[in-house]
């Protein structure tokens, strides 16, 4: 299996992402700039947190037009797996990919801090190796992590187990406590917390390592059975 880390100007979490690639799994990984115009060679792709090109206009608003987000929208499309994680999920929400948007916190502070996170739908690429309701500790870093929909488009996530992942104790003001969301297919997530910084003890928890380690079981599953047919 191979990943590819996009590294937008102003990315700062694209070096932990490839560490937790690379020291969770042992799989290829590759820095991926975002210029680049061609990502079918990888089978996953992260897109990593930071202040990409600044946050100017929206965080997210200018990096949804780099070329290499036509290429993520295509590999979502064919059913790659996509995993935006805080600006990367600021970014797929911009992009059309994820629904909703991402907001100033309520209490309109930077938080950066270790959160509890339930995990709601573990049947997704990505959560198969935690337990329905399961709570994991997974840290934050945002300004801008405040996930708003409207009631229609909540009614929607509900009723097709897009909520993947819910605050325990609610940082930033979110509807309805989330902290992740899936597309309808479920290959693409969007997250504000960061497992990457949760993947080893060094950091206090390795909850995070096991994202990367669902993402790898399910590819493996789904290519065996597919040499089977």
């Amino acid at each position: 299996m191979k990943f590819a880390v996009l590294v937008f100007p102003g990315s700062n979490c694209d070096i932990d992402c490839y560490k937790a690639v690379e020291d969770s799994l042992g799989e290829p990984v590759d820095y991926v700039w975002h210029t680049a115009t061609d990502l079918s060679a990888y089978d996953c792709i992260l897109v990593p947190g930071g202040f990409s090109y600044g946050d100017y206009l929206r965080c997210g608003a200018i990096s949804r037009f780099a070329p290499v987000m036509v290429e993520v929208a295509k590999a979502a499309e064919q059913g790659k797996f996509v995993l935006g994680i805080c600006n990367g999920f600021q970014i797929l929400t911009e992009a059309g990919l994820l629904p909703g948007a991402l907001r100033r916190n309520m209490s309109m502070k930077f938080r950066c801090h270790d959160t509890v996170l339930k995990v709601v739908n573990n049947e997704t690429p990505f959560t198969i190796d935690y337990a329905k309701d399961e709570e994991i500790i997974i840290p934050i870093a945002h300004g801008e992590g405040n996930y708003y929909c409207d009631e229609e488009t909540l009614a929607e996530l509900k009723a097709n187990h897009q909520i993947v992942f819910t605050y325990s104790d609610n940082p930033n003001g979110s509807v309805a406590d989330i902290a992740g969301v899936s597309n309808v297919q479920g290959n693409v997530v969007g997250m504000m917390p960061h497992p990457e910084r949760a993947a080893n003890s060094l950091l206090g928890s390795e909850d995070g390592k096991r994202m990367f380690t669902s993402i790898l079981k399910t590819w493996r599953d789904r290519h065996d059975a597919a040499s089977i047919r």
